[in-house]
């Protein structure tokens, strides 16, 4: 999410359709602005919540109660999109949750992978469920040689357990992987296992992030801004497809 789909326009998507529905009790929150601020709040407050959860050793937690939990505290903020608990009951807010699971892939995210399945193992690691990989991959028509949830796996991002579990599961020596994010918290701990990285820099992704930084880090640094075809992960597949990387 958000390395290869855009959860952006998806869930902002979802927010104006309950906005349109509600439109005569919130006659001032039509902007499209106002509604991807509110996604994006959203959105932070998941990993904030994911990220404290796994620095106090808490257990993991399915991905739809995070995103419920953070949907509750934005709405009852002042100022909020909506501030009246009538307006959008839990019938709405429990629609706005499973928008997270429908999304569209990145213009260059299909073709990319495609490319790069010819020549390697392509999975994917990501914190959720496994249900919600499936509902992406069926709605953003992505395709990959093997999901991995932090459900499955019984351990969540960023602990560097996880990492090293689909390692054991692929029987893959870390120096022979490359991980590909556009969340450079997750490439940072690729790296100290051993693993070798490429950030996929999106608009949507690490918004606090120092870019320079970020680009330094990496064994790779793919600008996928653009909104088109030939960037992200179709550059990637350039890269790797005609060069090894050492």
């Amino acid at each position: 999410m958000g390395t290869c789909t855009d959860w952006s326009a998806s869930v902002t998507a979802a927010i104006r359709e309950q906005c349109i529905n509600t439109s005569l009790t919130l006659p001032d929150v039509q902007l499209d602005e106002d509604l991807r601020r509110f996604a994006s709040a959203w959105r932070a407050g998941f990993f904030r919540e994911i990220h404290q959860r796994f620095s106090n050793g808490e257990p993991q937690e399915d991905i739809d109660i995070t995103h419920r939990r953070v949907l509750d505290q934005l709405l009852s903020e002042k100022g909020a999109l909506v501030n009246m608990s009538d307006v959008w009951g839990n019938d709405i807010r429990a629609k706005l949750v499973q928008s997270w699971h429908h999304q569209e892939a990145w213009p260059d995210a299909i073709s990319g992978l495609e490319r790069l399945k010819k020549n390697y193992f392509v999975v994917v690691l990501a914190n959720g469920t496994t249900r919600m990989q499936l509902d992406l991959v069926h709605s953003s028509q992505l395709t990959f040689h093997a999901l991995f949830s932090s459900q499955l796996l019984g351990l969540t991002k960023p602990d560097p357990r996880i990492y090293q579990k689909v390692l054991e599961l692929l029987n893959c020596e870390p120096r022979d992987c490359i991980m590909v994010a556009a969340h450079a918290y997750d490439l940072r701990v690729a790296a100290k296992i051993g693993m070798k990285t490429a950030y996929i820099h999106r608009t949507t992704e690490d918004p606090d992030e120092d870019m320079e930084r970020v680009r330094s880090e990496c064994d790779i640094f793919v600008s996928g801004t653009d909104g088109k075809t030939f960037c992200g992960l179709y550059e990637l597949a350039d890269i790797l497809c005609s060069t090894s990387i050492e």
